[in-house]
């Protein structure tokens, strides 16, 4: 039987095979959940009479990274009194974000089977992993036996052809999409991206496009690996899964990005999507660069190739959070953060941030926010009367330095 990735490594997980919509218990790699979702999982987890002892889990401390207040304090105490007792593996605070330190610290490789209690957890797709976000008790379930069950997705194959064009990211390239797909345009479904476009992004792009895989109402993402993905990680070839030759996709989309112009998603929805040229001139209190989707070592480098010399607006708030602590001293080592620190910019911890609204840059009613982050729904960053405009980090820099938003293609 011709099967695609989500078909292939699920049926080595249940050693059996499997098609889509077919249920098979599945032997899960590895398991991770962050400070917003470990509590519940350990409620779960106190639940289990199997419960013994850990198996491939790791902890991380990343959403209220260092904590805001004495209940996410108590969080934290009870993640590490956890880990200390059972020996799972603790990021604590400022090690950075979850989705980051899983592709840094070696725990996605191709081919494997990952749940994360995070619904982003579709990023590590991008090294060729299945990898699905789930519910505490799901997760619960996983570390405590080591298996869970699955329902194998249709896959959906989406074609990212053209050559990108000066001034436009991969960031841009999933806005778009989401924008013409829109949120629920794969429900339940995995993707497998590939094309011309695909091949000519970095790993850092490649990121992205998985971690966004999400907003379209998919469980996972993937792209293939190749000559990129092996130089990444050092090592993973002998178990890369590939999709057989003409292999049932229930659906075929391709998208050519040659004309594409940097894209934003107007508030209040991922999919609202629009070329930068209809807000352009839409004035800004605020500015994010971070979050798992664009806080890594390219993101910075395209930012203060932006900036260069150039100073943040005059009131106006520009926030950088790094992905990791790795990437923060990279940064350190190449002059990003001097360059962002003498521009006006803000550098927080390592971590979430801003992002999901808990602490560090919550916005006054009515203020207008350019985000690099995956979603902006009412509230996202804590305040349902803001308005949150998402882009790339090119675009969040420029409207940054202009004061209102803007094409980074200018400052090229």
């Amino acid at each position: 039987m011709k099967q695609t990735i989500v078909e292939k490594i699920l049926s080595t997980h249940a050693k059996k095979t499997l098609k889509a919509g077919e249920i098979g218990i599945c032997r899960v790699d590895y398991c991770f959940s962050q400070d917003g979702t470990t509590g519940l999982v350990l409620d779960d987890l106190a639940k289990l009479k199997s419960f013994k002892k850990v198996k491939n889990y790791s902890l991380f401390i990343d959403h209220s990274s260092p904590s805001p207040k004495v209940g996410v304090s108590c969080v934290h105490s009870r993640m590490r009194k956890f880990a200390n007792a059972t020996g799972a593996k603790l990021y604590d605070v400022g090690c950075g974000i979850s989705h980051q330190l899983i592709l840094e610290q070696g725990f996605a490789l191709p081919g494997e089977l990952i749940l994360g209690a995070d619904s982003h957890t579709s990023t590590a797709g991008a090294l060729g992993a299945a990898a699905f976000g789930v519910g505490s008790a799901d997760l619960a379930e996983a570390v405590s036996t080591g298996k869970n069950w699955f329902k194998v997705p249709q896959t959906y194959k989406i074609i990212i052809s053209g050559k990108l064009p000066k001034g436009v990211y991969s960031k841009d390239v999933i806005l778009y999409i989401i924008h013409k797909m829109r949120s629920k345009g794969a429900s339940d479904k995995a993707i497998e991206f590939e094309g011309e476009a695909i091949d000519q992004f970095s790993m850092d792009a490649r990121f992205t496009i998985t971690n966004m895989t999400i907003e379209l109402g998919a469980k996972c993402g993937f792209i293939a690996p190749d000559k990129k993905t092996f130089a990444f990680l050092g090592k993973g070839k002998k178990n890369a899964v590939y999709p057989d030759k003409g292999c049932d996709y229930e659906k075929v989309i391709e998208f050519n990005i040659s004309n594409l112009t940097p894209y934003i998603a107007k508030p209040h929805a991922v999919d609202n999507g629009v070329v930068i040229s209809k807000v352009v001139g839409k004035k800004i209190d605020q500015a994010f660069l971070g979050t798992c989707t664009n806080a890594r070592l390219e993101d910075l480098e395209i930012a203060v190739k932006i900036l260069g010399k150039k100073k943040v607006a005059s009131g106006v708030k520009l926030l950088v959070a790094p992905a990791s602590r790795s990437v923060y001293l990279k940064a350190l080592e190449k002059g990003i953060i001097r360059t962002m620190v003498q521009a006006g910019a803000i550098v927080l911890p390592v971590g979430c941030g801003p992002c999901v609204g808990g602490h560090q840059g919550v916005p006054a009613d009515k203020e207008v926010v350019i985000s690099t982050a995956n979603r902006n729904f009412k509230g996202r960053m804590g305040n349902p009367n803001s308005f949150i405009y998402l882009g790339s980090p090119a675009s969040v820099v420029a409207s940054a330095i202009a004061g209102k938003i803007e094409d980074p293609r200018r400052y090229l």
